[in-house]
């Protein structure tokens, strides 16, 4: 990490557009801007209020005109980063934006590094570690759900959520050590045990509660993951283009055409769905072939919806199969080409007796023709159903990091001790290591403990730069 004290400018828009912007961080943004900009009622932007706008030029070291420009100026702290700031409004051309930038470069900038503004907003005390992360979540967002389940943590709720644990296990933490002080009386409890039990009970179901949401919040962060499985040549590759409205897999009459895993997301519902086609399922001498099968399977794990897409009454073995690697899983029995298939078709009362099991959840099968698009609509409805995602709001307090869920999971297994040893009838000292340990887990996902500058890099550098 570069001096923080450095005036940092970068690009904050695409480049392009018909506007872009850049920003300028740092105790002399203020000062390097008024040195390549003229304002047009010639003023320097040192006597300039915070937030206020000025209109003007950017001269080179020519004093040539670069571009019309607006100027906005924030004071420290009073600031996203909680520096003093700038923001140039320029014209989107390319080379106008790259001929401003290598002007603030001449006068003392340096070019920020990915996610450096977030990062100072952070070091200066402007949000914490969650929200900061929320920051990226927000700018990744690719549906209403992500959206609104950023905007709660970048607004603080969980950081809220976190805060209140934390000052309760702060108070029983601080009676137990203060029993410490008084361990010649051994008779002293300041802390009484039975509240202490109740408040740890308290709080380690939050803390499962936020960790269960963990794969609410991963699903629709990364998408709802959906294997289609089948034997060759059922149309798992046409159904896959019919889903993404695009030509993403190679469609052939001739069987074993997909020999790897083939994946891509879409939108339907508001839900993102992350659909994964498959290698079709059948006995083959083909190395390479046997290889996309086997991550066929692979797949059929990791996703939450499994469709079986058939063109013909599959065997009693073939389903017994199917239920058995696919327990606790929505698995959806889908029938193509229905374009083509007889009026006797299947026995559907007997298939669907056959499918529907405790260990999987099985719907009624769905009849579809993946090469005209009929049905489809209702294969879609299907799986809006079978993701079964709860409407999201935006004081929803939701867990999309896996760092953050990892912490929670330490924190609950500290407080599993710390009941444990309460029922055990341990001492005091032992029962405050571990509330101290369920402290430090909850502090370390906003930022309240850490210092590692691994883990800090770790976080900002999926960051865009300007940001």
């Amino acid at each position: 990490m570069k001096n923080q004290e450095e005036c940092i400018c970068a690009l904050a828009t695409p480049a392009g557009g018909a506007i872009g912007i850049i920003r300028l961080s740092g105790s002399d943004a203020i000062t390097l801007t008024d040195k390549i900009f003229q304002s047009a009622n010639g003023k320097s932007l040192e006597e300039a209020k915070p937030y206020t706008l000025h209109y003007g030029e950017i001269k080179d070291k020519d004093g040539n005109t670069i571009d019309d420009v607006l100027v906005s100026v924030f004071r420290a702290p009073h600031s996203y980063t909680g520096e003093n700031s700038t923001e140039i409004s320029c014209h989107g051309s390319r080379y106008i934006l790259q001929q401003v930038l290598h002007r603030f470069t001449e006068v003392g900038c340096r070019q920020a590094e990915p996610g450096e503004y977030t990062r100072r907003a952070y070091l200066n005390g402007k949000m914490d570690l969650s929200q900061a992360e929320a920051v990226a979540d927000l700018i990744a967002s690719t549906n209403k759900a992500t959206h609104k389940m950023a905007l709660s943590q970048l607004k603080g709720h969980f950081s809220n959520e976190l805060s209140l644990l934390r000052e309760k296990l702060l108070k029983m933490t601080s009676l137990l050590e203060l029993e410490l002080d008084f361990s010649d009386h051994e008779e002293l409890e300041f802390a009484d045990r039975s509240e202490l039990q109740a408040l740890a009970e308290e709080i380690n179901h939050k803390i499962t509660t936020l960790a269960h949401s963990f794969e609410t919040g991963n699903a629709l962060k990364q998408g709802v993951a959906v294997a289609i499985v089948g034997k060759t040549n059922v149309g798992k590759s046409t159904l896959l283009n019919r889903l993404l409205h695009e030509e993403k897999a190679i469609v052939s009459d001739i069987h074993g055409t997909t020999r790897d895993v083939i994946e891509d997301t879409t939108l339907i519902g508001g839900i993102t769905f992350r659909f994964i086609d498959t290698a079709g399922i059948r006995k083959t001498d083909d190395v390479v072939e046997n290889i996309g099968i086997e991550r066929t399977f692979q797949k059929m794990e990791e996703a939450k919806i499994v469709i079986w897409l058939l063109d013909e009454q599959p065997s009693v073995s073939e389903i017994e199969e199917m239920k058995q690697k696919n327990q606790g899983k929505k698995l959806l029995v889908v029938f193509n080409k229905m374009d083509l298939l007889e009026d006797e078709k299947l026995e559907f009362d007997k298939f669907t007796h056959s499918c529907g099991s405790d260990s999987s959840e099985a719907e009624s099968p769905l009849f579809i023709s993946a090469r005209t698009g009929e049905n489809v609509s209702s294969l879609e409805q299907a799986l809006v159903k079978a993701a079964d995602i709860p409407e999201i709001t935006e004081n929803d307090v939701i867990i999309t990091s896996a760092r953050h869920y990892e912490a929670l999971i330490r924190a609950h297994d500290s407080l599993s001790r710390v009941l444990e040893s309460m029922e055990m009838g341990m001492s005091g000292d032992i029962i405050a290591e571990d509330l101290k340990m369920v402290l430090e887990e909850l502090g370390e996902i906003t930022g309240g403990q850490i210092s590692s500058q691994e883990t800090l890099n770790n976080i900002f550098k999926h960051f865009c730069i300007g940001k």
